[in-house]
């Protein structure tokens, strides 16, 4: 199997290294919120963007969304203003979630149960569907759990998947066709902004999902930062994103985080490189 996966690797080199570098229609943005994060701006809409992703509404028990019983975040985004805007015409709105990954796999159950309840008291934006913020990949061998969990939260439930161990896109696709409901759809974190892989293989990964578990469950995280030398992330370049996504055409894009790394001079860029609609 691991032979037949490189040579699948190496042709999809080959082709990405002949492919279009024409951007395409970009469908949404992600949105991370913390204290310092709670008024997203952008022209996203630019690059065809009409869906926000919304990472979560309550971290770590402090709710950034009315209507519930906990402690409200430092400053409380701006609903109203968000609905308006051409980026988020569609919003699929994160549930309950931690920051600290360990936390949040190790709180399943509260997670789950709390999040039923912000969906019953969702803010005043045009919600299409729901995320549940529990990140899922290879080395946790307790996602599982999860199936009986999110049974009960309203759909159209999505959740997200990455590959830390690089088990390989069939591996990771048969994990997720053995327990996740077959009404629950993924986004794919591509591991491009954390060197993790290349996009060609990322591309690879989201095709065989698509073939495993369905087109219509597959959408495809291109992460639009990369590495600072000293700590931390730095958004993308131009010429480093745009390439990345061109290599994607086809499947639905989310730009992880817009308002933190795809500003107005690197949208005009990429916009720049699309096809006019």
């Amino acid at each position: 199997m691991r032979i037949l996966f490189c040579g699948l690797v190496a042709a999809a080199a080959l082709v990405a290294g002949c492919a279009s570098k024409v951007v395409p229609p970009i469908e949404g943005v992600v949105w991370q919120i913390d204290n310092e994060h709670t008024q997203p701006r952008g022209d996203w809409e630019r690059l065809g963007v009409q869906r926000l992703l919304v990472q979560w509404t309550v971290v770590d028990n402090f709710a950034f969304v009315p209507g519930t019983d906990l402690p409200a975040g430092k400053n409380m985004p701006d609903w109203q203003r968000i609905a308006g805007q051409p980026w988020a015409r569609e919003v699929i709105l994160g549930l309950a979630g931690r920051f600290d990954e360990r936390n949040a796999r190790a709180s399943l159950e509260e997670l789950a149960q709390l999040s039923a309840r912000i969906a019953r008291t969702p803010p005043p934006v045009n919600v299409t569907g729901w995320y549940f913020p529990v990140e899922i990949d290879p080395t946790w061998m307790e996602a599982f759990r999860l199936k009986a969990l999110l049974a009960p939260l309203p759909r159209p439930l999505w959740i997200s998947v990455y590959d830390s161990a690089n088990v390989g896109p069939e591996e990771l696709a048969q994990s997720l066709v053995e327990w996740l409901p077959p009404d629950v759809g993924v986004f794919f974190q591509d591991g491009v902004g954390v060197h993790a892989r290349e996009a060609y293989v990322a591309r690879h990964y989201a095709n065989v999902l698509a073939r495993r578990l369905g087109r219509e469950r597959v959408r495809l995280i291109a992460e639009a930062f990369r590495p600072n030398p000293g700590g931390g992330f730095r958004p993308a370049t131009l010429q480093e994103l745009q390439p990345q996504l061109a290599t994607y055409e086809g499947f639905p894009i989310y730009l992880f985080e817009g308002p933190r790394y795809v500003g107005s001079s690197l949208v005009q860029g990429l916009a720049a490189g699309q096809k006019p609609r």
